[in-house]
């Protein structure tokens, strides 16, 4: 239910202006006047800029202590771009993670700590926003990223606390290789060839027992598709319709917002066109509307348990890349408004 990689916290809002874009109660979602998949992508992203710290990242909680999470901030990165809204906390939000101390906080100090998944997460995001991950902090993110490929082509950690790369860090290896221009034939085959024999792709490699995820079957997806692995990017599909829930969405189990737009996104881009309708529709039933408290209106919740917030701001991310039908391979910030849309509410709505 996660894109992001990040295994330990470093220690080290924004009000969102009003632009009309509808957004209806929950329950009231009338096929006929229900805003657009886009739409709700927007007023998403107009929410998550108002839970920005400082306006520049987003920070996790443990208890009484927030640390700030380079990770969920890429993910607002993604998002943001894919609505094309929000420029203003994208810049702010890629000059916090640029941050020498922030940046070695999250991808390792590229010597005795390297981490592969945050090394091709940092990347992807540096390549969305228009700038060259070759030469950030001093560093060069895409030859540290090329040198944790091991032979076999999987991307591993270099580091005291053990490799915990996964098929999230592999597929997002791939893809940012690809848009760096480096080769790809290795770590691509690699992804593909870990594939169970149903189709679906694993979150842990090489184990004994194949268990296929949503989560990394969907952005295993973006990859392969962004590798031209057909047979492998058709059987990944095919594996993600066939575990489509009742209801639209996706989860290990029930629904959930993260699974659901991981999920919604891959088939967008591999043309199912049914299925990615279905998934959004189901995402649009998480959405707050009018009838939710002020601050919490345009959020995506994570299940239809309920809102939470301390669940929100990650489901909203991941959600927002299945409304937008984001293709990691081709993602820019480019043409991104400062705007920061928010819902319209009848008069008199408190």
């Amino acid at each position: 239910m996660t894109l992001s990689t990040t295994r330990r916290v470093v220690a080290a809002g924004v009000v969102a202006a009003a632009l009309a874009v509808p957004v209806l109660p929950s329950s009231a979602q009338a096929a006929s006047s229900a805003p657009s998949a886009a739409s709700r992508a927007r007023t998403a992203d107009g929410w998550l800029a108002t839970r920005l710290v400082d306006g520049s990242h987003f920070e996790v909680t443990f208890g009484d202590l927030s640390f700030p999470d380079q990770g969920l901030t890429i993910d607002g990165i993604l998002a943001f771009a894919s609505g094309k809204v929000a420029e203003k906390q994208q810049k702010a939000a890629t000059t916090w993670l640029t941050q020498p101390d922030i940046l070695a906080g999250y991808v390792g100090d590229g010597t005795g700590e390297s981490y592969s998944g945050a090394h091709a997460k940092a990347v992807l995001a540096l390549q969305v926003r228009g700038k060259n991950p070759r030469k950030v902090a001093g560093r060069d993110l895409v030859a540290e990223l090329k040198a944790l490929q091991a032979p076999s082509g999987r991307f591993v950690d270099r580091s005291a606390f053990g490799d915990f790369s996964n098929a999230f860090g592999q597929s997002l290896g791939v893809v940012a290789l690809k848009r760096a221009g480096s080769s790809i034939g290795a770590p691509a085959r690699y992804l593909a060839g870990q594939a169970c024999s149903d189709g679906g792709i694993p979150i842990q490699f090489e184990q004994i027992t194949c268990t296929a995820s949503v989560d990394a079957t969907a952005i295993a997806v973006q990859a392969l598709h962004a590798a031209g692995k057909k047979s492998a990017a058709h059987n990944a599909v095919a594996w993600l319709v066939a575990h489509q829930n009742a209801d639209g969405g996706f989860g290990d189990g029930t629904t959930n917002a993260n699974s659901t737009g991981l999920a919604a996104a891959a088939l967008a881009i591999e043309g199912h066109d049914g299925a990615a309708r279905r998934a959004r529709a189901a995402i649009g039933t998480l959405q707050q509307g009018c009838t939710a408290a002020p601050a919490d209106r345009g959020a995506i919740a994570l299940d239809s348990t309920g809102f939470d917030p301390d669940t929100a701001i990650r489901a909203t991310t991941q959600a927002v890349l299945g409304l937008a039908g984001t293709d990691l391979n081709t993602l820019t910030a480019k043409r991104s408004s400062n705007a920061l849309p928010a819902p319209t509410c009848p008069a008199g709505t408190l």
